[in-house]
């Protein structure tokens, strides 16, 4: 795997209702390493109405204060990912993109360049949602389909989900104890991909939905997803750093791999 997509939710870059600096810390070096190792990292990430809000109460159920808020903390959010990068001599940079830009052949090819331009000269690419003018993302989204975009429209080997969910049951383990995890899949049922959105934090709007949604897309596509814990990197560092998968799910259409 030479280009990666990683998307990180807004679930595990907050905590207590602000960004948290230690595992964004944890998350940028990782992201240090897999360069370090000849990995190109595309990285989409959530938080931006999240750092707003540490600026400015507004009450999040109302999608036009959403906005407010993503236009308020999207500078927040990346001023902390570049002070994080600085130390380990990394360039990051903001890339807004909205489903407009993936409807237009000509806008996704300049979109394209412009990524292949950063992440030949070794700069991380940030990509998040166009937020102030996206407002299904905001309601619907939470980045897990756009960052399934990212990765088939920019050449990606495989998208990183990491997330609150350590990785897909085959029932909801907050709910039953035998819950077991999938460590494979590579069919995805409709009952599945048509169940109600959820999200698991204040900040977050999508779910486990979203996820497998945004995994079928990229399995039709001749793509793969890895889900993992965004809390605790351990099983993601074994998989795209030793080519050992401790944990998480994979998804790939290749039942031989995994």
């Amino acid at each position: 795997m030479h280009r990666i997509v990683i998307k990180v939710g807004s679930h595990v870059l907050t905590e207590n209702a602000q960004i948290s600096k230690e595992r964004m810390k944890a998350l940028v070096e990782f992201i240090a390493t897999l360069q370090k190792n000849g990995k190109e990292v595309i990285l989409v990430s959530s938080g931006a109405v999240a750092s707003g809000y540490t600026k400015l109460k507004l009450d999040k159920a109302l999608v036009p204060n959403r906005q407010a808020l993503a236009a308020i903390g999207q500078p927040l959010l990346l001023k902390m990912y570049q002070e994080k990068f600085d130390k380990f001599d990394i360039i990051c940079s903001q890339v807004l993109l909205s489903a407009a830009d993936f409807n237009s052949t000509k806008r996704t090819q300049h979109a394209k360049n412009a990524i292949n331009v950063l992440l030949a000269n070794k700069v991380v690419p940030i990509i998040n949602e166009n937020d102030v003018t996206a407002t299904e993302e905001l309601v619907f989204g939470d980045n897990d389909r756009l960052s399934a975009h990212v990765a088939h429209n920019f050449d990606a080997e495989i998208l990183v989900i990491l997330s609150d969910i350590a990785g897909y049951y085959d029932k909801d383990p907050n709910k039953f104890d035998d819950a077991m995890m999938y460590k494979t899949h590579s069919f995805l049922s409709d009952d599945a991909l048509k169940q109600q959105h959820s999200a698991n934090n204040e900040f977050a709007t999508g779910g486990i939905v979203t996820k497998l949604q945004s995994a079928q897309f990229l399995l039709e596509n001749g793509k793969e997803m890895f889900l993992a814990s965004g809390f605790d990197l351990t099983d993601v560092k074994s998989f795209l750093l030793d080519g050992v998968q401790k944990g998480g799910t994979y998804f790939t259409a290749n039942k031989t791999k995994g």
